[in-house]
């Protein structure tokens, strides 16, 4: 059995102190299929914790972890909320749709839903001891949140692992929700060292209390965006196309983890769209087999991820990290929104919405832009996408972003000069349509990583190659589900 993917009871002892517990606690886990269709199947709950705090440690918010929760991140939305970027602001005629992470609950981010997907199964398997193990979550910054909000609504204890260059904002969410500061791990680096993540992890994986639940690597990361978030974009995309009109061209998405990109799998069987992969030119790993740093927060780098299904990625498109902070700024000033206001004529409740945008979803809505231009998409065509988190996160790197590329001045004229230059000049360059030769090429990169670092099977590795294998791991989905089914009745 791979961990990870446990389908029955591996450690009765553990199960059973899992299952006392959360019953103490009081605790009832939502299915995977309730959260992909929570309109349907969790109306009725979610009215009863209406009352719940959503950025609070309330067992309730398990059920609020999904793409339908309403801007207030209490109410119930039939249609996950999203915006449709207007051509003034992205200069091209296709329609630019952006769901919107920054809805879920305590952390603000998707990233919650990838931490309960790779949690459950350990959980529900009792290979995870809720009442003696760590759970370590090896990270960038949001996943380990997300995993820390999830562990402590379980009662247990986490270890955050994160390079200790990121965003002031995620480690004060860290201090307040964790309360032994040893339990925050900093690596060396910045957003691009995921190498000195693993590093750590192997040090803290000596210690037989702690388990790595490490993202990159999880099964269940894959399993739950394709269950849960594929079928949210499938139900925006049928909301922005209600004349029948529009046709849906792609998914892109940063890589990161490559969890999220699961959702283009489920596109591509229900929509017939390609789906993009973007990453940070500073660090081109797909595009070059390149290195470097960058700064585009929350999209990893330098490798891989195991759960990349590479053979199913139809583009590869960097994005500068320097396009990201500067277009941060154009979206997030009062000099910027002013440009956009008077000189784009965006209005004031679409330039509101930009706050909804962190670091990595500017990236993907660039290379949503790249991949239009690259494809000559015209107004009745889509190209859906994620925003993982909003601006909220990244007010301290504006100020740095400021002073590093505008000498502490950012006024109207330098909001002009970068929205034409990451917006309006963004072109084809650096974007690769990814043929047979090429999809090989980058599947074998990660055997570097994974079988000559992290100790894979050969066997395990080469077995990623066919469609067949990710799609034979959706049958996991309602065999967890039963398994959640029988640990709620114990």
């Amino acid at each position: 059995m791979i961990p990870g993917l446990e389908t029955a009871i591996t450690h009765q002892e553990s199960y059973d102190r899992n299952v006392e517990s959360l019953r103490s606690l009081g605790l009832v886990l939502p299915r995977i299929s309730e959260l992909a269709d929570p309109a349907e199947n969790l109306a009725e709950k979610m009215v009863e914790i209406t009352d719940a705090d959503p950025d609070g440690p309330e067992a309730r918010n398990l059920f609020r972890v999904h793409w339908h929760n309403g801007a207030d991140r209490r109410s119930l939305v039939p249609v996950p909320e999203h915006v449709v970027l207007p051509d003034a602001l992205t200069g091209v005629k296709a329609k630019i749709v952006v769901a919107l992470g920054n809805r879920f609950p305590m952390i603000n981010t998707h990233k919650v839903l990838a931490a309960y997907g790779c949690l459950i199964p350990r959980l529900m398997s009792g290979a995870f001891d809720a009442t003696r193990h760590r759970a370590v979550w090896p990270s960038t910054g949001n996943y380990c949140r997300g995993g820390v909000a999830i562990a402590t609504l379980l009662g247990c204890r986490s270890v955050a692992v994160l390079p200790e260059g990121m965003s002031k904002e995620r480690f004060d969410w860290l201090n307040r929700w964790l309360a032994d500061p040893n339990d925050i791990y900093r690596t060396p680096g910045t957003e691009s060292n995921v190498k000195e993540i693993y590093d750590a992890c192997h040090k803290l994986a000596k210690d037989p209390g702690n388990l790595i639940l490490n993202q990159f690597g999880e099964y269940g990361n894959y399993v739950i965006h394709r269950a849960v978030t594929g079928p949210a974009l499938q139900r925006v995309f049928d909301h922005v196309n209600a004349d029948g009109t529009k046709t849906a061209r792609a998914f892109v998405a940063a890589t990161g983890s490559a969890g999220t990109l699961a959702a283009g799998d489920h596109l591509k069987k229900a929509l017939g769209t390609q789906t993009g992969v973007i990453e940070a030119l500073e660090c081109p790993t797909l595009l070059y087999n390149g290195y470097g740093e960058h700064n585009i927060q929350g999209i990893g780098d330098k490798h891989v991820p195991l759960i990349h299904n590479v053979m199913g990625s139809d583009f590869v498109i960097g994005i500068s990290d320097t396009a990201c902070d500067d277009l941060n700024l154009v979206f997030n000033t009062s000099a910027g929104r002013a440009y956009l206001s008077q000189h784009r004529g965006l209005p004031q409740e679409q330039i509101a919405q930009m706050g909804d945008l962190g670091l990595s979803s500017i990236a993907n809505i660039i290379g949503a832009i790249k991949y239009a231009r690259f494809n000559d998409l015209d107004s009745d065509d889509v190209v859906l996408t994620v925003a993982t988190d909003g601006a909220d996160m990244y007010h301290t790197e504006m100020a740095i972003a400021e002073d590093r590329h505008f000498g502490g001045n950012f006024g109207e004229v330098q909001a002009a000069e970068a929205f034409g230059q990451h917006i309006l000049g963004a072109g084809i360059d650096h974007t690769q349509e990814l043929g047979r030769f090429d999809r090989e090429r980058v599947f074998n990169l990660a055997y570097y990583t994974w079988v000559e670092q992290q100790g894979i099977s050969l066997e395990a590795f080469d077995r990623r190659r066919d469609q067949s294998f990710w799609d034979g791991l959706m049958d996991l989905v309602p065999v967890w589900d039963g398994m959640i089914d029988r640990f709620n009745a114990a």
